[in-house]
Formats: C-alpha cells, structure tokens, sequence
C-alpha cells in the first residue's frame, strides 16, 4: 500500500523559513517523481513544484519560482519543500503527491498517489 505522509506545516511568521517533508512508502521511490501541492481556503488546488525521480530535475510553478525550493532524498525516501521568506498569501494546506513514472509534471491528472496534507499559515 503507497503512503506519502506531509510534515512540517504550521504556524509561520512571515519571512522566515519553513521546511515541509513527505515520507514515501509502498513503492520503488526512485521510480516516480514527486510534486507539492497546495490549496488554499475558497481557491482550487494548484501544483508549485515537482521533482523527478533521480532529483537532477525539478519544475516550479512561476509564482514560486525562487521562493520555494523542492530536493530529494531517494535513500531515505522523503522529499522536502523549503519555502523561503513566506508571504501570507502561501497560506494554505500543502499536500505531496507521487506520479505513475519517473518523470516531473506540472500535470496535476498524473499524480496518482496522494498525502493528506499538512497546513500551513503565514502571519504577517
């Protein structure tokens, strides 16, 4: 059974850094790209960063570009996503979604195994 499992949210002023994790289990994880997802109240839910399964390649959504950062750990199974300096507007839960193959994809419909979500609220 594929588990990915979110950590890492909370309550977060606004500039300083937080560091969200996603722990994989139940498949090959070197074999699937990963993305963070996130959704906030009264908006649908929108792909911000996306890694492929070797960690040499990775996709950001623009309005993320250069604020977020997303890396991989294939031997311990996890992906982070580091969201530098966070703006009020990063507000919203955050979920971590695996793909059938190993390639990176804004694509939301290939991501076929999916997180709970970790929430995450910055104050200004």
């Amino acid at each position: 059974q594929v588990q990915l499992v979110e950590s890492g949210g909370g309550l977060v002023q606004a500039g300083n850094s937080l560091k969200l994790s996603c722990v994989v289990s139940g498949l090959t994880f070197n074999r699937h790209a990963v993305g963070w997802f996130r959704q906030a109240p009264g908006k649908e839910r929108e792909v911000v960063a996306t890694i492929d399964g070797s960690g040499a390649n990775t996709i950001y959504q623009n309005s993320v570009k250069g604020r977020f950062v997303i890396a991989r750990d294939n031997a311990k199974n996890t992906v982070w996503l580091e969201i530098l300096s966070p703006k009020p507007e990063d507000t919203a839960d955050y979920y971590c979604a695996a793909t059938k193959d190993h390639w990176a994809t804004l694509i939301s419909r290939e991501y076929v195994h999916w997180g709970r979500g970790t929430q995450v609220a910055v104050s200004s």
